[in-house]
């Protein structure tokens, strides 16, 4: 088959070893490695979610979901004995129709990495991938999973395997027993990634759920972001609250940003806050705060150190410091019709835009992952930017999440998402919540954005109702 075309601006050539030419920019595909029941979906949901919060656009393709759409009866674990030609035949249509959509994926979707998600434990399943890949100058990157720690294999069955279609109203000790059979019959043809035979090949190995890790020949940027970000989670049980600062003076104001301190309903809410956080009973507890005032303040009540981070200082709102969004609407209108048509992306004059967020934010993400429980009190942006990458919020919906004052969010990881639970401490506060604009609203400002300014290129009046 013939290469994939990329667009003008993708073709820099690099060094590269592959066949047919590749780019700096190739899509990746990541495929999972390992036998059942060690983490392989987990691991491609969270890796799925933090490259889609960064801005890479990724996607799973997990071939059990193919196999199920295929065979809607699941009955035992014979079904994935070696030796079962018919059973053969369907999972390996069903890894091809899953290979034929990364390829739709990234040809005309615009993907850039794709995970494809099964066990891939024999040689020649991983080889036929490859001759996929390299067909199309896609990049591949493995990553397997290999553990024998009993009680952690017995936890994953329980707490990800029971939930499966698969095994709907089955007892638990039976699906147990069969799930245990069905991990055997893997067991007897698989091959790991042997680190002299495929010494070529980029992959990283987890040994016991990040107990100690292997890494070879990874490629770019986007690989070594996958390694480091594979490096820092972990399965502890924790559990993350979240809370914006006690109100503010500024708020009190209707005004944005600023670095203003508590008002007296926000010092009450400190002290409700750290009420409400003894009676938690959290265990070696964390708290984050941003530098500013109002987190400082508000975390100050709580009698235990604090870590103060600039990275969770709230959005630079530029020249529209402590203004009202009013006064913005007046004196900057066409600012404001441009904010309105593209919040996530929109750049505040000499200020930063939510996806500059998203990107000051991702060491503090990091850091998250490799912690237990920790309590961050920051602001509605940083709020917004922090519950969108637990919950997989996509771009578009982030600037709108709900964070309202003197609330907390506790999130806690679970199989295969983030549970939340939302806890109003009962202290009043303004509402600084401003709801997604309207059509109606959208075609005011930009009436405004275009009568009232003659600079701006045409192009950016343009409004796109979605």
């Amino acid at each position: 088959m013939e290469p994939v075309q990329l667009e003008p601006r993708r073709r820099r050539r690099c060094d590269s070893p592959a066949s047919v030419p590749q780019f700096c920019n190739s899509p990746t595909m990541l495929v999972m490695v390992g036998l059942p029941a060690r983490g392989k979906t987990y691991i491609s949901k969270k890796l799925t979610r933090y490259l889609n919060w960064i801005g890479v656009p990724t996607k799973v393709f997990n071939v059990g979901q193919y196999r199920r759409q295929a065979v809607t009866t699941y009955k035992n674990f014979e079904f994935f004995k070696p030796d079962n030609e018919e059973a053969m035949k369907i999972r390996k249509a069903c890894a091809s129709a899953a290979l034929k959509d990364v390829a739709t994926y990234f040809s005309k979707e615009q993907g850039q990495v794709a995970v494809f998600d099964a066990t891939n434990t024999t040689r020649e399943r991983r080889a036929i991938i490859l001759s996929f890949a390299n067909e199309r100058g896609y990049k591949v990157f493995f990553v397997e999973s290999i553990c024998e720690d009993p009680e952690i294999i017995a936890e994953n069955i329980k707490q990800v395997k029971f939930g499966s279609p698969d095994y709907a109203d089955r007892d638990c000790e039976e699906a147990m027993v069969d799930f245990i059979q069905r991990i055997d019959c893997y067991r007897a043809s698989y091959m790991p990634i042997d680190d002299e035979k495929d010494r070529n090949l980029s992959y990283i190995k987890i040994f016991d759920v990040g107990s100690r890790y292997l890494v070879n020949r990874v490629q770019d940027h986007i690989q070594s972001r996958i390694v480091y970000y594979l490096m820092n989670i972990h399965v502890t049980p924790r559990s993350i609250y979240l809370s914006r600062h006690g109100e503010s003076e500024l708020n009190l104001l209707g005004r944005i940003g600023g670095d203003s301190g508590l008002s007296p309903r926000g010092q009450k809410y400190a002290n409700a806050l750290a009420t409400f956080i003894t009676n938690q009973n959290i265990n070696d507890l964390k708290v984050w705060t941003s530098h500013m005032k109002r987190t400082i303040q508000t975390a100050e009540t709580l009698a235990v150190p604090y870590e103060q981070w600039k990275a969770l200082n709230e959005i630079d709102a530029g020249v529209c410091e402590e203004m009202t969004y009013e006064e913005i609407q007046e004196h900057f209108p066409e600012e404001f019709a441009l904010r309105d048509q593209d919040k996530y992306r929109y750049r505040y004059p000499k200020g930063e835009s939510y996806e500059d967020l998203v990107q000051r934010l991702e060491p503090v993400i990091m850091e998250l992952e490799r912690q237990e429980n920790v309590l961050v009190v920051c602001h509605q942006a940083v709020m917004r930017c922090l519950l969108a990458y637990f919950l997989d919020k996509p771009a578009g919906e982030l600037p709108y999440l709900r964070c309202p004052l003197h609330t907390v969010l506790k999130l806690t990881p679970v199989a295969y998402g983030c549970k939340v639970e939302s806890f109003y401490l009962n202290v009043e506060a303004v509402n600084t919540h401003r709801d997604r604009p309207g059509v109606s609203e959208q075609l005011l400002s930009l009436i405004a954005l275009c009568t009232k300014s003659t600079l701006r290129k045409p192009k950016q009046c343009s409004l796109e109702i979605v």
